[in-house]
C-alpha cells in the first residue's frame, strides 16, 4: 500500500485550519502515514500524532493563549519568554519524545545563527516544538541542541523536505492564502500580510513537488493570533476541503 505523507504550513491562530483539513482527508480514505510542520503546523502535527481529538487540540491551543502575547512573561533579553510553554507540552506529552507519537514527526525550526533550516524528528518534543514556533522578535530564541533556533517559518513555513523520498504520494497544505482584494489593510494585519507575501512565491513553488496541494481561499480573514475564531477557521477549512472531493477521490487513485 502506498503511503501519505502531508506537510502542515505555519500560520498562527490560522493553524486550526489543519484539523478541519485532516478531518476532511480522514473521511475521504486519507490518513497521513507521517506528518511535517513548521510552526503552528509543527503544534499540530504533534498533538494530532499523540492521539489527541480534534476538541481537545483546539481546547489546548485556546484556553492556553498559544497564540497570544497578552500573558507571557518577560525573559532576561526584554523578549518573551518561550519556555512558558513548556509545562502545557510536557504535560500533554509526558514521555516528551518523537518517539512516543503514533506516527512519525517532523518538525522545522531555524538555526538563526548558522542562517539555516533545522529538522527535527527524535529527541525532546517539547523543544522542537517550542523552536518551531519561536516568533522572531516577539520571543528569545530557543537554545537546543547547541543552537540558537526561531521559528520554523523563517526559511521553511510548508516543509515538504523532510518528507520527499520517504513517502509515496505527499500533500501540502497551507493556510495563509490572503485575497487579493482585501477589506482593509490595518497597523494589526499588515506585518501578518507582508511577510506572507514575502515568502509565498517560495512556498507555491512546491506544488509540484505534490500530489495534492490545499489552501483554503481567503484564510487572511481570520487573524494571526486571535483564537476566538478558532472553531470558524476549523469548520471553514473542514468545508473547503470536502469540497475538493475530484481532487481527493483522483488523489486516492494515485
Amino acid at each position: 500500500m502506498k503511503t501519505t505523507g502531508i506537510a502542515l504550513s505555519g500560520g498562527g491562530a490560522r493553524g486550526v485550519a489543519h484539523l478541519g483539513v485532516l478531518k476532511a482527508l480522514k473521511e475521504f480514505g486519507v490518513v497521513p502515514d507521517m506528518l511535517s510542520g513548521s510552526s503552528a503546523g509543527a503544534m499540530v502535527a504533534a498533538f494530532y500524532a499523540a492521539g489527541h481529538s480534534d476538541e481537545k487540540i483546539i481546547e489546548i491551543t485556546t484556553q492556553s493563549r498559544f497564540f497570544s502575547i497578552f500573558h507571557l512573561h518577560i525573559g532576561k533579553s526584554g523578549l518573551f519568554d518561550m519556555g512558558v510553554f513548556e509545562n502545557i507540552y510536557l504535560e500533554h506529552f509526558p514521555q516528551n519524545t518523537f518517539e512516543s507519537l503514533s506516527i512519525p514527526v517532523h518538525i522545522a525550526a531555524t538555526d538563526i545563527i548558522r542562517g539555516e533550516s533545522q529538522y527535527f524528528s527524535t529527541g525532546n518534543l517539547a523543544k522542537a516544538i517550542m523552536a518551531s514556533s519561536c516568533v522572531p522578535t516577539v520571543f528569545e530564541p530557543v537554545e537546543y541542541d547547541s543552537k540558537m533556533l526561531l521559528d520554523g517559518g523563517i526559511l521553511n513555513n510548508l516543509p515538504i523536505e523532510p518528507l520527499l523520498g520517504k513517502c509515496d504520494k505527499l500533500i501540502a497544505v497551507h493556510v495563509n492564502h490572503f485575497s487579493s482584494e482585501p477589506d482593509s489593510l490595518s497597523i494589526k494585519n499588515l506585518p501578518d500580510r507582508t511577510f506572507h507575501t514575502a515568502i509565498r512565491e517560495r512556498e507555491l513553488a512546491k506544488k509540484d513537488k505534490c500530489q495534492l496541494f490545499i489552501e483554503p481561499v481567503d484564510m487572511g480573514r481570520f487573524g494571526m493570533f486571535d483564537t476566538s475564531q478558532a472553531q470558524e477557521i476549523y469548520n471553514y477549512a473542514y468545508e473547503y476541503t470536502k469540497g475538493m472531493k475530484a481532487e481527493i477521490e483522483a488523489f486516492v487513485q494515485l
